[in-house]
């Protein structure tokens, strides 16, 4: 189903460690607005779409988001490479470094594990689409935290691209959200 390429879908080239900053941007790796959710929730949540270009929107969709795991696990990942242990440290990182050294494990900034139960999959198209296109609100919003929070270059200018990924995917579950609502209200009930 998948072609993988060998490369990231946007590079990742941060030069300077910064632990705070791998402990803001790792809930989007591991937290429950992140991409690993976002991509468990919608490649699950295909399989009940009543029209084949709902299916097809969630799996394209729920692929990219893997993709964005990945570049949010480079960011964390170049951001503790290199760090000191004072450095971990004043970031409140101890904790994680000692379980994790610089791997990178899906968690929230606060250290809360991932879990499925930040992903949900009803059976309802509508409540569904409804939800995805909530929860890319919630991720750009995330994103356009992050921004704000982040004062290096080379981690601003991948966090805008992942913000504008998910501007486009709420644009994308919108309109499939009306092709749905057009095939359900066309369907007759006796």
């Amino acid at each position: 189903m998948w072609v993988y390429e060998k490369k990231l879908q946007y590079p990742v080239r941060i030069k300077n460690p910064n632990p705070k900053m791998a402990k803001y941007i790792i809930t989007q790796y591991g937290g429950p607005d992140g991409e690993l959710a976002a991509s468990l929730r919608y490649l699950s949540q295909r399989y009940h779409m009543p029209i084949p270009e709902a299916k097809g929107v969630l799996n394209d969709i729920g692929t990219e988001e893997l993709a964005h795991f990945e570049i949010v696990g480079a960011m964390v990942y170049q951001l503790m490479k290199g760090a000191r242990p004072e450095e971990i440290k004043m970031a409140d990182m101890g904790t994680y470094y000692a379980d994790h050294d610089n791997a990178v494990y899906p968690s929230t900034g606060t250290g809360v594990p991932f879990t499925a139960a930040y992903i949900q999959s009803k059976g309802d198209p509508i409540a569904d689409l409804h939800e995805d296109l909530a929860a890319e609100q919630k991720a750009r919003a995330t994103y356009e935290n992050l921004i704000k929070l982040a004062d290096d270059p080379d981690v601003i200018d991948p966090l805008r691209f992942l913000r504008e990924r998910e501007i486009v995917h709420f644009q994308r579950f919108g309109e499939v959200l009306q092709k749905v609502r057009e095939y359900m209200e066309s369907k007759k009930y006796f």
